[in-house]
């Protein structure tokens, strides 16, 4: 099982452990480092600084590049507060000109420990399905264009690829039905 979990001081433990199997800060890839300032410290101290620039900037387009976002830890589990977190979920309510080009509405990443056991579909599912929950009637998906695991992950969650673009392979998913 896999639950979308919005990023908590309390389960700090859980995310410095997760950040350390990223191989540390500056390590996280697809959605881990959401481009926000500085790399996550895996200290409790560190986590609450996390959680307080996702809060930030998931409200404020603060410097003319952010775009209004959910952000979700992926808990391998229901979503109980002893999930072990596995991953990380970006959610972009709109697109701007980069989003469109390259990053698209979700991106995700799961720990290495945690791979090839499904949370990667799980998680990019329960995505979309807050996309559609915020009224978005499609979303884009990207991926690297070698990264053979993201682009299975994304035609089974029923990516349909429109094209490349600056070595990432864009996908659009529809919302409903």
């Amino acid at each position: 099982m896999t639950a979308l979990v919005p990023p908590d001081v309390a389960r700090w433990q859980s995310w410095a452990a997760m950040v350390d199997d990223f191989g540390g800060p500056g390590e996280m890839h697809g959605s881990g480092h959401w481009n926000l300032e500085g790399d996550p410290v895996p200290t409790e101290a560190g986590c609450a600084a996390y959680v307080a620039m996702t809060e930030l900037t998931s409200t404020a387009d603060l410097d003319g590049t952010r775009v209004p976002s959910t952000y979700f830890w992926i808990a391998d589990g229901a979503g109980g507060p002893d999930d072990d977190l596995v991953g990380f979920l970006h959610l972009r309510h709109l697109l701007n000109d980069w989003l469109l080009e390259e990053g698209g509405h979700i991106g995700y990443s799961v720990r290495p420990s945690a791979r090839r056991r499904g949370h990667a579909g799980r998680a990019l599912a329960l995505g979309v399905r807050a996309a559609a929950g915020l009224g978005i009637e499609r979303v884009l998906v990207t991926c690297d264009v070698d990264n053979e695991a993201s682009r299975r992950t994304i035609e089974n969650g029923g990516g349909v690829l429109e094209d490349e673009r600056r070595g990432k392979l864009r996908f659009w998913i529809a919302t409903a039905g």
